[in-house]
């Protein structure tokens, strides 16, 4: 006679009992024999957390040293038969001694179930305090051949062995050097919501599309700045530096739930199936070229080779000439006429500051010795970083003095931006205005002092000092009206870091005053210039006024770095090639003058 599951689970365990318990020491809690299934349950949480409880099962993954524990799952004819409960679980060390635990041993676990993590976002798991050795056995993996149709759907799957059949897309790379974590894609690249459509439904539905798309590929490991990655079989490098948009081959792994989000923790070593190349430089059209470049933060220290570690950048003299050399490198790439920058020192001026300084190495590096930076004087602002520009003196000339803006809102949060007409080989004048908004981090609350209403998070995708950013580009727009380089309004270029994705109501303001998204002017198909969170998108924009859209010719984005994790930084990498040479992408924009 063949018994039901939990029948015959029941007896096998009571038979071996004593073999069970011998090694290990025995809890003195009167446990429950119970199915994995059945301490999993339907619901979010365990139907038994608190108690007392004893299971069977096959350990499929260990990560005693990453997780301080390991993973088991029902063998195939101990199935509780729901299809609405997982089959695995994770057990976490308690008393038991599991330092012996192997993948394909089986065991008994006794122990109080538990919910590991933060309310509503739980791994349902067991706590060790006894354990025996029942031999060997295995588990087939449960295949998933196309993403769930909801992310919750994971619960299904929780502590057990599944294989990934679907092709994955590597979606973004930020988290690997420091967590040891890839977002992959069944579909992909991914986009920022915002990035796509204004905040409202046609976002949040993107949103929740992305959410059910992807997947986390985690080492097994909460230590941080892991080193080697234990799922990959060999370190990223430059012949081959897993970039976004690389394409993995089928993954096993187990399911996992740490810090909010379903997980897949490799049990095998990843199969790269398509490293993602990386562009070359690209070549645009226009008689008039220019380009944006955040430089993450060029600080040098008192500009003679000391006064290391600086408020920000790199904390040592070694790693700024990286740093330094790397960003050389990325324009000496470039064939433009005038960059707008931000993100670098503001330490006044003269031969010593880092904006001197950065131009000194462009022309020291050649192959082309006519850059020229505008000289505002200190500033402008008084931020810790400012914007700036730098120019070919040989292709463009300044007409007239250095310009900014001192509308209240640049006095904190958005830098001042910088402009400078340039009058071109033909002739025509225009005015190229350097911009760097408030970042989208370090959420105020009410009692902020620069708080506006609106600034906090809404939950709309824009996240937070929105309000802060909308103002900034309604001022922008108001001084731009004013004629400040007396050429006419509409000859101006807006650049830099807006730190608004291409929908946000920064973008929106500007469009409704009459500037347009040069890139999709010049027929760019969802450009990005920045990942985030496995989410592509534009922080970085070109603008020009919709009365001189015919005068835009070309426009191109040179992905040398957001598509590379940050191993390939100064800090990390000491090549001093282009790649990584900072987090936000150069766009290139092509104007017939």
């Amino acid at each position: 006679m063949t018994l039901p599951p939990r029948v015959a689970l029941a007896a096998s365990l009571a038979s071996t009992l004593v073999l069970a318990l011998a090694a290990c020491t025995a809890p003195e809690r009167e446990a429950r024999v119970l199915l994995i299934g059945e301490v999993q349950g339907s619901a979010e949480t365990s139907p038994h957390l608190g108690a007392e409880v004893r299971v069977e099962g096959v350990v499929t993954a260990t990560f005693l040293e990453g997780l301080d524990g390991f993973f088991m799952q029902s063998a195939p004819d101990e199935d509780d038969g729901d299809p609405a409960t997982s089959n695995g679980l994770f057990v976490v060390r308690g008393l038991a001694d599991l330092s012996h635990v192997q993948p394909g041993q089986r065991v008994q676990v006794q122990g109080e179930v538990l919910e590991l993590g933060r309310d509503g976002e739980t791994l349902t798991a067991i706590r060790a305090d006894g354990l025996g050795d029942l031999g060997r056995a295995s588990v087939v993996p449960a295949l998933v051949q196309a993403p769930p149709t909801d992310p919750g759907d994971w619960a299904r799957l929780e502590g057990m062995l599944v294989r990934i059949e679907a092709p994955l897309t590597v979606s973004g790379n930020g988290g690997l050097l420091r967590f040891g974590e890839l977002v992959a894609s069944f579909d992909g690249r991914l986009y920022q919501p915002t990035e796509l459509h204004p905040p409202g439904p046609a976002a949040e539905e993107e949103a929740r599309r992305n959410a059910r798309v992807r997947l986390l590929l985690d080492d097994g490991s909460d230590a941080e700045w892991p080193g080697a990655i234990a799922y990959l079989p060999d370190p990223p490098d430059h012949s081959a530096p897993l970039r976004v948009g690389s394409m993995l081959g089928p993954v096993t792994g187990v399911v996992d739930r740490r810090r909010g989000h379903y997980r897949l923790i490799p049990t095998q070593p990843l199969e790269i199936a398509e490293q993602a190349g990386r562009p070359v430089p690209p070549r645009i059209e226009g008689g008039l070229q220019l380009a944006a470049l955040n430089l993450e933060n060029l600080f040098n220290g008192d500009g003679r080779g000391g006064g290391f570690p600086t408020e920000r950048g790199a904390p040592t003299p070694e790693l700024f000439a990286i740093q330094q050399a790397k960003l050389v490198a990325t324009l000496q790439a470039l064939d433009v006429d005038i960059v707008a920058l931000s993100e670098i020192e503001n330490d006044g001026r003269g031969d010593d500051t880092a904006l001197a300084g950065f131009v000194d190495a462009l022309n020291a590096a050649g192959p082309v010795r006519d850059w020229s930076h505008v000289d505002y004087g200190p500033g402008p602002g008084n931020d810790a970083i400012r914007v700036g520009l730098i120019y070919r003196s040989s292709r463009v000339r300044p007409h007239g003095a250095p310009l900014s803006s001192a509308a209240p809102v640049f006095a904190w949060g958005s830098r001042p931006p910088l402009g400078q007409a340039f009058q071109t080989s033909e002739g025509s004048s225009w005015l190229v205005i350097s911009n760097h908004f408030k970042s989208k981090g370090g959420c105020p609350d009410a009692a902020h002092p620069q708080a506006r209403p609106g600034d906090a998070d809404q939950a709309d995708g824009q996240a937070c000092w929105n309000a802060h950013r909308v103002a900034a580009a309604e001022a922008l727009a108001d001084w731009i009206d004013s004629d400040p380089a007396g050429i006419g309004s509409e000859n101006t270029i807006i650049l830099g870091d807006l730190n608004s994705y291409g929908q946000e109501d920064p973008l929106r303001a500007l469009q409704a005053r009459g500037w347009q998204d040069a890139l999709l002017a010049a027929g760019m198909e969802r450009p990005y210039s920045y990942v985030f969170n496995g989410l592509s998108g534009r922080l970085d924009h070109a603008l020009v006024h919709e009365s001189r859209l015919d005068r835009v010719r070309d426009a191109a984005i040179w992905h040398a770095n957001a598509d590379e994790h940050a191993g390939f930084g100064y800090e990390s990498d000491d090549s001093r090639r282009a790649w990584r040479s900072s987090d936000h992408d150069p766009l290139l924009l092509g104007i017939d003058p």
